[in-house]
């Protein structure tokens, strides 16, 4: 067992290394900069789609669940521990470079949404099923039919196996840790209410995950940056030095400090990276699937609402965890991951550590519900619509076991798995480009003629 996990490690080592962080950014820019970097011109746009829908098409879900949905499976332990790992790792410069990667990837996420409404389709129960697997099939399939199938079943088995590590395993047992640490709750307890409420979920399909999300997702993240921006009102004399430190070791190495080892320049930007993608999953084509269910009747103008998960995951929560890390001067303590955000929270407010706990465990049960619904497509596209109520029952199944276990070969599997759902994706978003530039142009054009006074 020591020796297979220490394979997965390497091969995890280079799936996740610096080409493919490289391949990620290289999409990011290529995509930014063919949609003339709409996506920063048009954030505002894209809140006001938000705030203030506009008529809905065809779809099974509204477009704002679409995205709570989306963002149940991104807002997690990414937010909370992600973040921490890469400033004990990287430096404070480590936040810098998860807001370049969030930026950029706010085209990524806009390109998946785009392609995934287009290519969508009706399966015979009603449903709208789309995501990277369908237009990997029909949008590259187009062009180069043999790549386009290959992609599409590439994407589809490792996004099907990975969801049970990324998406289960890992997230029962974070919620299962975070209870026993602070509560004292027994992780089996934990396990077993976990599988009956996530049961009780799932049998209403994407409509029931969506409410769900829908309800508890913004909930969540209000309270979470509620409560970090309390920490920062107390701690306000420090935010301008947290900024200078952010962009100062962002190039520059930290030199070690208390419990810091200190940090290159090149970790701070390795670890801000990829700790920004596994925050953000802008590349994976994971949120596509989501975002392919929303009642639309245009795929840009979901794909300016998608594109706000991964602002709001990195530069709003992703912030607020590295601000009051930095603030706290935790930073320099030595811990790491979900401890070091608890001590950054506990350093200012007494019930920190609780706080933090019950984020954790809210966060990861909402993780479960929008990574089975990614793991269910995924393995209705491979083996049909019969699949979808075993692979529900051993997904539920699978809670308890991931709360109760070591999972560190789970996990080390799960990421590797990850980067390799990306590896068809980004491929695909490469070919589609022209597509998505082309769409994009048509949407903008229509409004602004629209708008255009009459003669």
């Amino acid at each position: 067992m020591e020796s297979l996990e220490t394979l997965v490690g390497q091969v995890n080592s280079i799936v996740w290394g610096v080409p493919m962080l490289i391949l990620i950014g290289a999409t990011g820019v290529f995509l930014m900069a063919g949609l003339l970097f709409m996506p920063l011109r048009k954030l505002f746009h894209a809140f006001g789609l938000l705030l203030v829908p506009s008529r809905l098409g065809e779809g099974d879900i509204a477009p704002r669940k679409a995205l709570a949905t989306a963002m149940a499976a991104t807002v997690g332990t990414g937010n909370i521990a992600g973040v921490a790992t890469a400033i004990f790792l990287g430096g404070p410069g480590a936040l810098f470079y998860m807001w370049v990667i969030a930026l950029i990837g706010m085209a990524t996420k806009y390109a998946e949404a785009v392609a995934a409404v287009s290519f969508r389709e009706v399966d015979h129960r009603g449903m709208h099923v789309g995501g990277p697997m369908y237009y990997l099939r029909d949008g590259v399939g187009e062009k180069f039919p043999a790549l386009g199938k290959v992609l599409a079943v590439a994407f589809a088995l490792f996004a099907s196996i990975a969801a049970f590590g990324i998406g289960n395993g890992v997230q029962s047992n974070s919620v299962a840790q975070a209870l026993d640490s602070s509560f004292g709750v027994d992780p089996l307890v934990t396990g077993i209410i976990m599988m009956v409420i996530v049961g009780a979920v799932l049998i209403g399909g994407i409509k029931r995950i969506a409410d769900v999300a829908g309800a508890l997702v913004p909930l969540m993240i209000l309270l979470y940056v509620g409560t970090a921006l309390v920490v920062l009102a107390i701690n306000y004399a420090a935010i301008p030095e947290a900024f200078g430190l952010i962009f100062q070791y962002a190039f520059e190495p930290v030199a070690a400090a208390g419990g810091f080892a200190g940090a290159t320049v090149a970790a701070a930007i390795r670890f801000g990276v990829a700790r920004g993608v596994f925050s953000n999953e802008a590349g994976l084509g994971s949120a596509a699937i989501a975002h392919a269910a929303a009642q639309t009747d245009n795929p840009v103008r979901q794909g300016h609402i998608a594109m706000l998960g991964t602002f709001i995951d990195t530069i709003i929560v992703c912030t607020m965890t590295g601000l009051v890390i930095i603030t706290s001067g935790m930073w320099l303590s030595g811990e790491t991951g979900a401890a070091l955000t608890s001590s950054g929270f506990a350093a200012t407010l007494s019930a920190g550590d609780e706080i933090v706990a019950i984020a954790l465990a809210v966060f990861a049960f909402t993780t479960v519900l929008g990574w089975s619904y990614y793991g269910e497509r995924s393995v209705q596209y491979l083996f049909g619509e019969n699949a979808i109520w075993p692979y529900r029952v051993v997904w539920v199944l699978a809670i308890p076991v991931g709360a109760v276990f070591d999972l560190g070969l789970i996990w080390l599997i799960a990421d590797t798995l990850n980067a390799m759902m990306a590896l068809p994706n980004l491929i695909g978003l490469l070919i589609l480009g022209p597509f998505v530039f082309r769409k994009t142009r048509e949407y903008w054009d229509s409004k602004s003629s629209t708008a255009a006074p009459a003669e």
